[in-house]
């Protein structure tokens, strides 16, 4: 088949990492199904089923050897994948075919697996917010001294400095990794809770021992890798873990959203510039332009995967009673795509992080253009310490500024207001050319950096490292 002929979802072949692919694909899934028929059979046999240890072993040997064409075969007829699955496996282990899925629901694997799914995809976007965060904390760092105007509304606000706002957007992704390390540690095994959550039939393979059935619910569970069970499920685990999943993912894309689009805004004011290689262009028509593609990819991907979460929402809700099935459709959608999604932002971001080029010079000329507004509050407190009515002299710096805006936005002429309030007798007194001094305006924006690296980001590095990014990464 011309793969060309047909739609392949651009998460796949143009975005995400192969790792993250990887984890969602067919083989991972089938075979972690394998797996925990293998669990579940192992932990029946030690628990007293008759279940031999050669019949094990046959599952044991094909767990990764999936004829998935055998297995499209079956599902046409049987219209059930699960199902269409069990006959395959047996087919390939014919003296263990009567012990395959022994007392489990569709959902054992189904959902088991997803868990362990969710489990692995976790632990590396964890991996890439650790990276982005390293790349942001450096960034910091070495411009945090780097006086800049700053914005309230996008208009003009008193200065802070680049690294500052650098830390902005790491400590949007530093809460980011704390809410998936929280989904880690609560997340739990649905394991052996049967067909709407009664474990009726784990009781009756077990005549009736009670015992039993809780100890098979912990030894799959841990066989899965995991320490906890949910406490109480219907068919399925709960939907508002998928919610809760998917609401974390969304907090990871509006978080990358939010600083792509300041870095859109400082290129569109050639403050900033996005990495970009010798030979890339910017623009079929307009060769000069450099436009910030990898961030204006980071919004369009961030914006998808922002809109995932309604479906969280909506499936949860939708849940009735112990299940309906207008979740499996949607699940196959959301979930691998709300984390290639996530993935491939990550990696973009990384890239973006790493290689972003500062211009100073423009900086300072965009600042100093402001500065004479920026200052006024100084030149304020200098001049009422000087004797000067404060009421009567606010009053002057308002009437000023207002004529020096008209002559910056009506005639285009640069911002005079500090020549203005050199000619006003009320303010002789004042230094008013030590006063426009952009260091001294920034506050306390460098010693900030310093600590926000030293009290959560050098923690963050002692537990996790620096990180690991996509090495595949097609930017």
């Amino acid at each position: 088949m011309n793969h060309h002929e047909y739609y392949e979802n651009p998460l796949i072949s143009r975005y995400a990492s192969r790792q993250m692919a990887a984890i969602w694909g067919d083989q991972k899934k089938f075979s972690t199904w394998r797996r925990l028929w293998v669990a579940l059979a192992e932990a029946e046999a030690e628990l007293g089923l008759p279940i031999a240890e050669a019949q094990l072993d046959e599952l044991r040997a094909k767990v990764d050897d999936i004829d998935f064409i055998a297995a499209a075969a079956y599902e046409k007829r049987l219209r059930h994948d699960v199902m269409a699955h069990v006959h395959v496996y047996g087919d390939q282990c014919l003296r263990a075919k009567g012990v395959i899925h022994l007392g489990a629901t569709s959902n054992y694997v189904v959902d088991n697996t997803d868990l362990i799914l969710i489990r692995e995809s976790l632990e590396l976007l964890r991996g890439r917010l650790m990276a982005v965060i390293e790349a942001l904390a450096q960034f910091a760092t070495e411009h945090r001294d780097l006086a800049t105007l700053g914005f309230t509304h996008l208009q003009p606000a008193q200065p802070t400095t680049m690294g500052k706002r650098a830390t902005l957007w790491a400590y949007d992704l530093v809460m980011d990794l704390a809410e998936v390390d929280h989904r880690l540690e609560t997340l739990a095994a649905r394991s052996t809770k049967g067909t709407t959550g009664t474990q009726a039939s784990f009781l009756e393979l077990f005549d009736g021992d009670h015992e039993k059935v809780v100890k098979l619910e912990r030894r799959v569970a841990e066989k899965m890798g995991f320490e906890n069970v949910y406490a109480v499920t219907g068919q399925t685990y709960p939907r508002k873990v998928d919610h809760q999943i998917l609401s974390t993912l969304s907090g990871i894309a509006a978080s990358c959203h939010k600083a792509a689009t300041d870095i859109r805004i400082l290129a569109h004011r050639k403050e900033v510039e996005e990495p970009f290689e010798k030979e890339q262009i910017g623009s079929s028509a307009m060769a000069y332009k450099r436009n910030p593609m990898r961030s204006e990819r980071i919004c369009g991907l961030a914006r998808f995967a922002m809109s995932l979460e309604s479906s969280g929402a909506n499936t949860h809700a939708t849940q009735w009673m112990e299940r309906t099935l207008d979740d499996s459709a949607n699940r196959r959608l959301t979930l691998p795509q709300a984390f290639l999604a996530i993935d491939a932002i990550l990696s973009i971001y990384h890239n973006v992080a790493s290689g972003l080029v500062v211009y100073p010079q423009v900086i300072a000329k965009n600042l100093n253009e402001e500065l004479p507004f920026m200052v006024t509050e100084n030149i304020l407190m200098q001049a009422v310490t000087a004797g000067g009515d404060r009421q009567e002299l606010h009053e002057l710096i308002r009437q000023h500024s207002q004529d020096a805006a008209a002559v910056v936005k009506q005639q285009g002429k640069p911002n005079d207001l500090l020549e203005r309030l050199k000619k006003d007798k009320a303010f002789s007194k004042v230094d008013i050319a030590a006063a426009v001094n952009a260091q001294s305006l920034v506050g306390r924006a460098p010693e900030q950096v310093d600590a926000f690296i030293a009290e959560l980001i050098d923690p963050l590095r002692a537990k996790y490292g620096t990180g690991a990014n996509a090495e595949d990464l097609r930017v």
